[in-house]
């Protein structure tokens, strides 16, 4: 399968560009979203495409829907990709894209925390919290949290930075019953998530889910949900407290990026991004792959 960086669908009108997903309207009251093979790490995308990793993520984020339906409604409808486009354009949707209610999206990403790690560890070295929450002295990188934490964040415009807020902003942002709702709910799906994950050994470090409300006013769990993009995976085989294990994520990639320069100098985590070397492009699509293989197979 040859990788798709860019959706050129002409049958239907363009709503959007994310990092990794285009999103297309399908009359007043569904859309069509494609999990491109772009990966973005540090808010920039990369300028090379991970081959099959937007079938892979496409087919995580529906595999998660399903087992995790009785928590709470999702987005999709059941309706193929391919009979919504024209022949010519199936081959774009084929395994990556999904038919999905329109809600009105809730511009707060809910963040869960089981684990400390990366940006959530840092805040603790520095503060003996995460996002204001605080947690007991002593603990360690990687370490179990006591129990998993709510660390939402307001989102970002493409290519800057989604930032941590309080619970107590996002209270002010969409009202107290609301943001009740959505923390409880976000707490319980990785709960949920993270049980299963552990008898397929790996480690759902953090996660974090994006909701929109239907016609209703009815909560629904929409976009992708526990894939490596918006989750941190460990395997269990490798996991100790100290230290971060080998991520099945685009962990690989930012670890390359770290130490890449550009005219002599570390890149500066802006746009344009270094180019990816195929052997980093190759190790992580194997890494996406791995991990939909290890949550899924029977």
């Amino acid at each position: 399968m040859s990788a798709l960086y860019a959706t050129s669908i002409q049958s239907l009108p363009l709503l959007s560009k994310g990092k990794v997903r285009d999103v297309y309207a399908l009359g007043d009251d569904k859309l069509l979203m494609i999990t491109t093979d772009r990966l973005s790490a540090f808010d920039v995308v990369m300028g090379e495409p991970i081959p099959e990793k937007g079938v892979v993520l496409n087919q995580m984020a529906n595999f998660w829907f399903e087992k995790l339906a009785s928590v709470i409604p999702n987005h999709l409808t059941g309706i193929d990709p391919a009979s919504v486009v024209t022949p010519t354009e199936v081959f774009q949707v084929k395994g990556r894209a999904v038919v999905a209610k329109r809600l009105k999206p809730i511009l707060v990403e809910a963040v869960v925390r089981g684990y400390l790690a990366g940006s959530g560890w840092k805040d603790y070295q520095e503060t003996g919290k995460v996002c204001g929450i605080a947690l007991p002295a002593g603990l360690e990188n990687a370490q179990k949290l006591p129990e998993p934490i709510f660390t939402p964040a307001a989102k970002a415009e493409v290519g800057e930075h989604d930032e941590n807020i309080s619970f107590e902003k996002v209270i002010e942002l969409i009202g107290e019953k609301l943001a009740k709702q959505i923390r409880e709910v976000s707490i319980r799906l990785y709960k949920e998530a993270s049980e299963y994950a552990a008898t397929r050994g790996i480690i759902i470090a953090d996660t974090k889910f994006e909701f929109g409300l239907d016609d209703a006013g009815q909560l629904v769990l929409m976009d992708e949900i526990l894939t490596a993009d918006s989750s941190r995976f460990w395997p269990a085989e490798t996991y100790h407290v100290g230290a971060n294990p080998p991520s099945y994520d685009k962990q690989f990639v930012r670890d390359w990026l770290e130490t890449a320069e550009v005219d002599g100098k570390l890149w500066a985590k802006t746009a344009p991004a270094p180019a990816l070397p195929a052997d980093v492009i190759e190790k992580t699509a194997q890494k996406y792959r791995e991990a939909l293989t290890r949550l899924t197979q029977s």
